[in-house]
Protein backbone atom coordinates (compact mmCIF):
# COMPACT_ATOMS: atom_id res chain seq x y z
CA UNK A 1 0.00 0.00 0.00
CA UNK A 2 1.04 3.69 -0.92
CA UNK A 3 1.85 5.55 2.04
CA UNK A 4 1.34 2.90 4.55
CA UNK A 5 4.16 4.76 6.17
CA UNK A 6 1.39 7.95 6.77
CA UNK A 7 -1.31 5.05 8.12
CA UNK A 8 1.60 4.06 10.85
CA UNK A 9 2.03 7.30 11.59
CA UNK A 10 -1.51 7.58 12.46
CA UNK A 11 -1.72 4.79 14.77
CA UNK A 12 1.31 5.39 16.55
CA UNK A 13 -0.22 9.14 17.47
CA UNK A 14 -3.33 7.38 18.76
CA UNK A 15 -2.17 3.92 20.34
CA UNK A 16 -1.16 5.45 23.82
CA UNK A 17 -5.02 6.58 24.52
CA UNK A 18 -6.09 2.60 23.24
CA UNK A 19 -6.25 -0.59 24.67
CA UNK A 20 -5.35 -2.16 20.76
CA UNK A 21 -5.51 -1.12 17.21
CA UNK A 22 -6.20 -3.90 14.74
CA UNK A 23 -4.56 -4.35 11.81
CA UNK A 24 -2.96 -6.78 9.30
CA UNK A 25 0.34 -8.81 9.25
CA UNK A 26 2.07 -11.72 7.91
CA UNK A 27 0.84 -15.14 8.76
CA UNK A 28 2.04 -18.63 8.43
CA UNK A 29 3.39 -18.51 4.79
CA UNK A 30 3.66 -14.97 2.40
CA UNK A 31 0.29 -15.75 0.34
CA UNK A 32 -1.54 -14.93 3.69
CA UNK A 33 -1.84 -12.37 5.63
CA UNK A 34 -3.36 -12.60 9.42
CA UNK A 35 -5.57 -10.57 11.80
CA UNK A 36 -2.92 -8.44 13.98
CA UNK A 37 -3.39 -6.66 17.44
CA UNK A 38 -1.55 -4.02 17.79
CA UNK A 39 -0.80 -2.87 21.41
CA UNK A 40 3.15 -1.64 21.45
CA UNK A 41 5.01 0.62 19.51
CA UNK A 42 7.16 -2.07 18.22
CA UNK A 43 4.00 -4.22 17.26
CA UNK A 44 2.84 -1.30 14.44
CA UNK A 45 6.12 -2.16 12.73
CA UNK A 46 4.62 -5.40 11.57
CA UNK A 47 1.74 -4.03 9.87
CA UNK A 48 1.01 -4.86 6.54
CA UNK A 49 -1.46 -3.44 3.75
CA UNK A 50 -2.23 -5.00 0.70
CA UNK A 51 -4.12 -7.07 -1.66
CA UNK A 52 -3.55 -10.44 0.93
CA UNK A 53 -5.34 -8.27 3.66
CA UNK A 54 -8.87 -9.81 2.94
CA UNK A 55 -9.86 -10.06 6.67
CA UNK A 56 -12.69 -7.83 7.70
CA UNK A 57 -11.63 -6.61 10.98
CA UNK A 58 -14.91 -5.08 12.49
CA UNK A 59 -16.18 -8.73 13.53
CA UNK A 60 -14.15 -8.25 16.07
CA UNK A 61 -15.65 -4.89 17.35
CA UNK A 62 -18.65 -6.49 19.06
CA UNK A 63 -16.52 -8.56 21.52
CA UNK A 64 -14.31 -5.47 22.15
CA UNK A 65 -17.19 -3.34 23.08
CA UNK A 66 -16.48 -1.09 26.17
CA UNK A 67 -12.62 -1.38 25.43
CA UNK A 68 -11.05 1.44 23.51
CA UNK A 69 -10.08 -0.21 20.29
CA UNK A 70 -8.71 1.31 16.75
CA UNK A 71 -9.72 -0.78 13.59
CA UNK A 72 -7.78 -0.76 10.20
CA UNK A 73 -10.42 -0.53 7.32
CA UNK A 74 -11.15 -0.83 3.75
CA UNK A 75 -14.14 0.29 1.96
CA UNK A 76 -16.38 -3.28 2.75
CA UNK A 77 -14.88 -3.33 6.37
CA UNK A 78 -16.02 0.44 7.14
CA UNK A 79 -19.29 -0.04 5.69
CA UNK A 80 -19.51 -2.89 8.40
CA UNK A 81 -18.39 -0.83 11.40
CA UNK A 82 -21.27 1.84 10.39
CA UNK A 83 -24.00 -0.94 10.56
CA UNK A 84 -22.47 -1.97 14.10
CA UNK A 85 -22.63 1.76 15.22
CA UNK A 86 -26.07 1.75 13.57
CA UNK A 87 -27.63 -1.34 15.86
CA UNK A 88 -25.32 0.41 18.75
CA UNK A 89 -23.93 -2.75 19.28
CA UNK A 90 -20.76 -0.49 19.44
CA UNK A 91 -19.61 2.62 20.83
CA UNK A 92 -18.52 5.33 18.88
CA UNK A 93 -16.60 6.89 21.85
CA UNK A 94 -14.71 3.98 21.77
CA UNK A 95 -13.39 3.54 18.23
CA UNK A 96 -11.00 4.88 16.49
CA UNK A 97 -10.97 4.09 12.73
CA UNK A 98 -7.93 4.28 10.42
CA UNK A 99 -9.24 4.14 6.69
CA UNK A 100 -7.42 4.21 3.99
CA UNK A 101 -8.40 3.09 -0.59
CA UNK A 102 -8.85 0.03 -1.16
CA UNK A 103 -7.58 -1.49 -4.89
CA UNK A 104 -9.15 -4.64 -4.57
CA UNK A 105 -7.97 -7.93 -2.44
CA UNK A 106 -7.24 -11.16 -3.80
CA UNK A 107 -9.41 -14.45 -3.83
CA UNK A 108 -7.44 -17.07 -1.90
CA UNK A 109 -9.92 -19.39 -4.03
CA UNK A 110 -9.16 -18.76 -7.88
CA UNK A 111 -5.52 -18.42 -6.84
CA UNK A 112 -6.06 -22.14 -6.04
CA UNK A 113 -7.87 -22.95 -9.16
CA UNK A 114 -5.40 -21.22 -10.99
CA UNK A 115 -1.72 -22.32 -8.86
CA UNK A 116 -2.92 -26.27 -7.28
CA UNK A 117 -1.64 -26.78 -4.59
CA UNK A 118 -0.74 -23.85 -2.47
CA UNK A 119 0.17 -26.16 0.74
CA UNK A 120 4.03 -25.02 0.64
CA UNK A 121 4.61 -21.49 -1.19
CA UNK A 122 7.90 -20.01 -0.41
CA UNK A 123 7.20 -16.62 -1.72
CA UNK A 124 5.39 -14.37 -3.02
CA UNK A 125 5.27 -11.30 -4.79
CA UNK A 126 2.85 -8.10 -5.20
CA UNK A 127 2.67 -5.32 -7.35
CA UNK A 128 -0.02 -2.97 -9.04
CA UNK A 129 -0.42 -5.32 -11.92
CA UNK A 130 0.15 -9.25 -11.26
CA UNK A 131 0.93 -11.52 -8.37
CA UNK A 132 3.80 -13.62 -8.65
CA UNK A 133 4.06 -16.98 -6.54
CA UNK A 134 6.45 -19.51 -6.18
CA UNK A 135 5.16 -22.85 -4.97
CA UNK A 136 7.38 -25.71 -4.58
CA UNK A 137 10.28 -24.28 -6.36
CA UNK A 138 7.87 -23.51 -9.30
CA UNK A 139 6.95 -19.36 -10.01
CA UNK A 140 3.11 -18.89 -10.84
CA UNK A 141 2.29 -14.97 -12.72
CA UNK A 142 -1.18 -14.07 -12.45
CA UNK A 143 -2.40 -10.99 -13.15
CA UNK A 144 -4.15 -8.93 -10.55
CA UNK A 145 -7.82 -8.19 -11.99
CA UNK A 146 -7.48 -12.36 -12.50
CA UNK A 147 -7.18 -13.04 -9.05
CA UNK A 148 -9.25 -9.94 -7.63
CA UNK A 149 -11.95 -11.00 -5.69
CA UNK A 150 -15.18 -10.64 -7.44
CA UNK A 151 -16.83 -8.36 -4.97
CA UNK A 152 -14.03 -6.12 -5.54
CA UNK A 153 -14.24 -5.61 -9.47
CA UNK A 154 -17.84 -4.24 -8.93
CA UNK A 155 -16.77 -2.12 -5.90
CA UNK A 156 -18.67 0.83 -5.73
CA UNK A 157 -17.31 1.54 -1.99
CA UNK A 158 -13.48 1.53 -2.61
CA UNK A 159 -13.14 4.05 0.69
CA UNK A 160 -13.85 3.86 4.18
CA UNK A 161 -16.95 5.14 4.34
CA UNK A 162 -16.48 6.16 7.91
CA UNK A 163 -12.78 7.00 9.70
CA UNK A 164 -11.10 9.22 12.10
CA UNK A 165 -8.08 9.38 10.13
CA UNK A 166 -7.42 8.34 5.93
CA UNK A 167 -4.00 7.08 5.03
CA UNK A 168 -3.29 8.29 0.99
CA UNK A 169 -5.11 9.12 -1.80
CA UNK A 170 -8.77 8.33 -2.07
CA UNK A 171 -9.26 5.14 -4.74
CA UNK A 172 -11.88 6.70 -7.59
CA UNK A 173 -14.77 3.87 -7.89
CA UNK A 174 -16.07 3.06 -11.45
CA UNK A 175 -19.02 0.35 -10.89
CA UNK A 176 -22.58 1.05 -10.72
CA UNK A 177 -25.14 -0.59 -8.56
CA UNK A 178 -26.56 -2.46 -11.39
CA UNK A 179 -22.84 -4.08 -11.79
CA UNK A 180 -22.85 -5.07 -9.08
CA UNK A 181 -26.05 -7.27 -9.33
CA UNK A 182 -25.26 -9.10 -12.94
CA UNK A 183 -24.54 -12.17 -11.32
CA UNK A 184 -27.79 -11.62 -9.37
CA UNK A 185 -29.73 -10.87 -12.27
CA UNK A 186 -28.58 -14.16 -14.09
CA UNK A 187 -29.43 -16.36 -11.28
CA UNK A 188 -32.57 -14.61 -11.77
CA UNK A 189 -33.14 -16.19 -15.16
CA UNK A 190 -33.22 -19.57 -14.59
CA UNK A 191 -36.43 -21.35 -13.68
CA UNK A 192 -37.48 -22.33 -10.49
CA UNK A 193 -36.58 -25.76 -10.89
CA UNK A 194 -33.15 -25.03 -11.69
CA UNK A 195 -32.92 -22.54 -8.80
CA UNK A 196 -34.02 -25.01 -6.31
CA UNK A 197 -31.61 -27.65 -7.68
CA UNK A 198 -28.52 -25.62 -7.78
CA UNK A 199 -29.21 -24.39 -4.27
CA UNK A 200 -29.76 -28.00 -3.12
CA UNK A 201 -26.44 -29.09 -4.82
CA UNK A 202 -24.57 -26.43 -3.37
CA UNK A 203 -26.34 -27.15 0.74
CA UNK A 204 -25.19 -31.01 0.03
CA UNK A 205 -21.72 -30.23 0.36
CA UNK A 206 -22.12 -27.93 3.32
CA UNK A 207 -20.20 -29.57 6.43
CA UNK A 208 -22.10 -27.27 8.57
CA UNK A 209 -18.83 -25.65 10.17
CA UNK A 210 -20.82 -22.44 10.52
CA UNK A 211 -17.35 -20.61 9.13
CA UNK A 212 -19.95 -18.51 7.19
CA UNK A 213 -21.77 -17.14 10.80
CA UNK A 214 -18.56 -17.16 12.77
CA UNK A 215 -16.90 -14.65 9.92
CA UNK A 216 -19.60 -12.26 9.38
CA UNK A 217 -19.28 -9.23 11.84
CA UNK A 218 -23.68 -8.79 11.72
CA UNK A 219 -23.78 -12.18 13.11
CA UNK A 220 -23.53 -11.04 16.86
CA UNK A 221 -25.99 -13.72 18.23
CA UNK A 222 -23.57 -16.52 18.29
CA UNK A 223 -24.97 -17.54 21.75
CA UNK A 224 -28.23 -17.67 20.88
CA UNK A 225 -27.96 -19.28 16.86
CA UNK A 226 -30.56 -20.87 16.08
CA UNK A 227 -27.72 -23.62 14.70
CA UNK A 228 -27.50 -24.75 18.52
CA UNK A 229 -30.22 -23.60 20.27
CA UNK A 230 -32.07 -26.16 22.21
CA UNK A 231 -35.24 -24.21 23.16
CA UNK A 232 -36.69 -23.58 21.23
CA UNK A 233 -35.30 -26.36 19.20
CA UNK A 234 -34.97 -25.31 15.24
CA UNK A 235 -32.59 -27.59 13.77
CA UNK A 236 -31.62 -31.14 14.37
CA UNK A 237 -27.72 -32.57 14.26
CA UNK A 238 -28.36 -34.29 11.22
CA UNK A 239 -26.27 -33.75 8.11
CA UNK A 240 -29.38 -33.43 5.93
CA UNK A 241 -29.69 -30.98 3.45
CA UNK A 242 -32.86 -29.51 5.01
CA UNK A 243 -31.18 -29.03 8.24
CA UNK A 244 -28.26 -27.22 6.20
CA UNK A 245 -30.65 -25.40 3.58
CA UNK A 246 -32.78 -24.36 6.65
CA UNK A 247 -29.67 -22.81 8.63
CA UNK A 248 -28.77 -20.63 5.38
CA UNK A 249 -32.07 -19.35 4.91
CA UNK A 250 -31.89 -18.37 8.68
CA UNK A 251 -28.88 -16.42 8.05
CA UNK A 252 -29.94 -14.51 5.12
CA UNK A 253 -32.73 -13.33 6.15
CA UNK A 254 -31.22 -12.30 9.79
CA UNK A 255 -28.60 -10.21 7.48
CA UNK A 256 -31.45 -8.89 5.16
CA UNK A 257 -30.63 -5.20 5.00
CA UNK A 258 -27.93 -5.48 7.33
CA UNK A 259 -25.33 -7.53 5.00
CA UNK A 260 -22.82 -5.20 3.73
CA UNK A 261 -21.11 -7.62 1.21
CA UNK A 262 -17.89 -7.82 2.73
CA UNK A 263 -18.21 -11.59 1.26
CA UNK A 264 -16.29 -13.01 4.57
CA UNK A 265 -19.21 -15.66 4.60
CA UNK A 266 -18.18 -17.16 1.52
CA UNK A 267 -14.23 -16.51 2.10
CA UNK A 268 -14.69 -18.39 5.00
CA UNK A 269 -16.63 -21.52 3.71
CA UNK A 270 -14.05 -24.45 2.96
CA UNK A 271 -15.78 -26.04 0.39
CA UNK A 272 -16.29 -23.00 -1.77
CA UNK A 273 -20.19 -22.88 -1.52
CA UNK A 274 -21.01 -19.28 -3.39
CA UNK A 275 -23.26 -18.43 -0.51
CA UNK A 276 -22.88 -14.59 -0.94
CA UNK A 277 -24.79 -14.27 -3.73
CA UNK A 278 -27.69 -15.29 -1.62
CA UNK A 279 -27.25 -12.75 0.33
CA UNK A 280 -26.85 -10.19 -2.42
CA UNK A 281 -30.76 -11.57 -3.77
CA UNK A 282 -31.86 -10.04 -0.17
CA UNK A 283 -29.73 -6.35 -0.66
CA UNK A 284 -30.71 -6.42 -4.46
CA UNK A 285 -34.43 -6.60 -3.05
CA UNK A 286 -33.93 -4.14 -0.28
CA UNK A 287 -32.37 -1.74 -2.53
CA UNK A 288 -35.65 -2.25 -4.63
CA UNK A 289 -38.15 -1.88 -2.34
CA UNK A 290 -36.81 0.26 0.17
CA UNK A 291 -33.88 2.18 -1.69
CA UNK A 292 -31.48 1.42 1.25
CA UNK A 293 -28.15 -0.14 1.29
CA UNK A 294 -26.33 -1.01 4.60
CA UNK A 295 -23.42 0.59 6.19
CA UNK A 296 -23.82 3.83 4.73
CA UNK A 297 -24.97 6.43 7.44
CA UNK A 298 -24.19 6.26 11.15
CA UNK A 299 -27.55 7.77 11.44
CA UNK A 300 -29.54 5.39 9.59
CA UNK A 301 -31.94 2.98 10.68
CA UNK A 302 -31.82 -0.31 8.74
CA UNK A 303 -35.00 -1.37 7.58
CA UNK A 304 -36.03 -4.40 8.80
CA UNK A 305 -35.00 -2.84 12.21
CA UNK A 306 -38.21 -0.07 12.40
CA UNK A 307 -41.52 0.28 11.27
CA UNK A 308 -43.70 2.65 9.00
CA UNK A 309 -47.40 2.71 8.35
CA UNK A 310 -46.92 3.09 4.81
CA UNK A 311 -43.69 2.02 3.11
CA UNK A 312 -43.77 4.32 -0.22
CA UNK A 313 -43.05 1.10 -2.46
CA UNK A 314 -45.40 -1.49 -1.18
CA UNK A 315 -48.91 -0.86 -1.82
CA UNK A 316 -50.52 -3.74 0.65
CA UNK A 317 -54.02 -0.75 0.55
CA UNK A 318 -54.12 -1.24 -2.94
CA UNK A 319 -54.75 -4.95 -2.78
Amino acid sequence: MKNLEDLKKHIREALPELDAVIGWTDSFDPLHATPHFMRRDEDIDKLKVDALCVHNLATYLPGLKGKKTGIVVKGCDSRSVVELLQENLINREDVTIFGFGCNGVVDQTKIRRIVGDVGNVEACELSDKEIVITVAGAKHTIALNDALSDKCITCRYPNAVLCDQFAGEEVKATATFEDGYKDVEEFEAKSTEEKFAFWLGEMDRCIRCYACRNACPMCVCRDHCVAQSRDPHWLSQEAHVRDKWMFQVIHAYHLAGRCTECGECQRACPVDIPILLFKKKFNKEIKDVFDYEAGLDPEATPPLLTFKNDEEKIKERDW
